[in-house]
């Protein structure tokens, strides 16, 4: 296909002021094209983007698109904005690792593995919606289900949870940790 500028462009557009992430069928139709020339453009698009001279790239998500900027530019935005961090805390990363690695769970359970209660971190997370309330799990009190949301995705670069590394791999590390250290003892 010959590749057109003006689609090209407003696709570009699109993505640019779209607050949310938006679909190949939905570009198709504000566009008047057909989803594969949509999906073409968007690859010639990508390309694009991917020169080292591009500080912005398409990310997919779900068949969703959206513009973003690369990582390699975060110092640069955080100059320009000089916010303060608004990184989470230990005990809400803690939280919300527990959740992502054992959903859906409890806040008794995230509790119990945690040794403290979670009440706090459980708020915060739910506040930044990067996780949310599953449903109710059976037996006495039906306790909350949670687990991690779209939002927890697209902020940590996933696609799916299943992208999470494994399990396995932190022990490893860990462990290798503790042999490191014991031969500087």
């Amino acid at each position: 296909m010959l590749f057109q500028e003006k689609e090209m462009a407003a696709i570009e557009a699109l993505l640019f002021v779209a607050k949310e992430p938006l679909s190949v069928k939905k570009i198709a139709e504000i566009l008047e094209i057909s989803p594969n020339e949509v999906l073409e453009l968007i690859d010639a698009l990508k390309e694009k983007y991917n020169s080292v001279s591009s500080g912005i790239t398409i990310v997919e998500f779900e068949n969703t698109f959206r513009l973003s900027t690369k990582s390699e530019m975060a110092k640069y935005i955080e100059a320009l904005y000089k916010q303060p961090s608004q990184s989470l805390s230990s005990a809400a990363l803690e939280v919300l690792s527990i959740i992502a690695y054992r959903q859906p769970i409890t806040r008794g359970e995230i509790d119990f593995i945690r040794g403290v209660q979670s009440d706090s971190a459980l708020a915060t997370l739910l506040d930044k919606g990067l996780i949310k309330e599953l449903g109710r799990k059976e037996g006495p009190g039906r306790p909350i289900l949670y687990g991690t949301t779209d939002t927890f995705l697209l902020h940590f670069g996933l696609n799916s949870i299943e992208e999470l590394p494994k399990f396995e791999d932190f022990n490893n590390t860990a462990e290798e940790i503790e042999e490191q250290q014991d031969k500087k003892l």
